[in-house]
C-alpha cells in the first residue's frame, strides 16, 4: 500500500469517526443537564472538541495525502521486516491497557496515567525520552490540578498516595 493511499484511507475513517461522534455518539449516548451554568464544565463540552479535533487531524491527512507523489513508500520493505516486532508492539499495548485498568483502583487515576504514558512512550521507543518523562509527570499533575482545584471534579484517588 502507498504511502498516500495509507494517509488518505486513515483521514477518510478520522472523519467518519469524527462525525459518528458529532451526529450520533454524543448527542445520544452523553447524558448532560440543562442548568450547567459554566459550558466547559458541560460533560458534552469535551467529547464535542476532541471530535472535532479528529475531524480537523483526518482533514489534515487527507490534504497530506493530495500533497503526496503517488508510487510505493519507501520504506515498504522494512515495514514487512519488522513482523515480530510489531506484534509484540501490540502485546505490549495490550498489557498496559490491561495494567491500567488493574492499577487505577490502587494508585488512583494521576499516578496511573502517569505509569501508563511513560510506559506507552517507551514501547513506541519515542526520539525524545526526557520529553517523555516530563510530560507524563506534568500534564497528568496539571489536569489534576485544575479538575480537583479549579473545577470543583473530584478526581479518583489510589489507595496507598492521596493528592492534596
Amino acid at each position: 500500500m502507498s504511502e498516500r493511499r495509507l494517509q488518505m484511507q486513515l483521514g477518510i475513517g478520522a472523519c467518519l469517526a469524527s462525525a459518528f461522534l458529532v451526529f450520533v455518539a454524543i448527542p445520544n449516548w452523553v447524558a448532560a443537564p440543562s442548568n450547567i451554568k459554566n459550558v466547559f464544565l458541560s460533560p458534552v463540552f469535551w467529547p464535542y472538541v476532541l471530535a472535532g479535533c479528529t475531524g480537523v487531524v483526518g482533514l489534515g491527512l487527507i490534504a497530506a495525502g493530495f500533497r503526496m507523489a503517488e508510487g510505493p513508500s519507501e520504506d515498504a520493505t522494512e515495514a514487512h521486516d519488522e513482523g515480530m516486532g510489531a506484534w509484540v508492539r501490540l502485546l505490549g499495548m495490550a498489557l498496559i491497557m490491561a495494567g491500567t485498568m488493574v492499577l487505577l483502583p490502587r494508585l488512583g487515576m494521576v499516578w496511573t496515567s502517569m505509569l501508563c504514558f511513560a510506559l506507552t512512550a517507551f514501547l513506541v521507543k519515542t526520539r525524545h525520552p526526557v520529553a517523555a518523562v516530563i510530560c507524563a509527570v506534568v500534564i497528568p499533575l496539571a489536569l489534576y490540578a485544575f479538575f480537583a482545584h479549579v473545577a470543583g471534579v473530584a478526581i479518583p484517588q489510589g489507595n496507598f498516595v492521596r493528592l492534596p
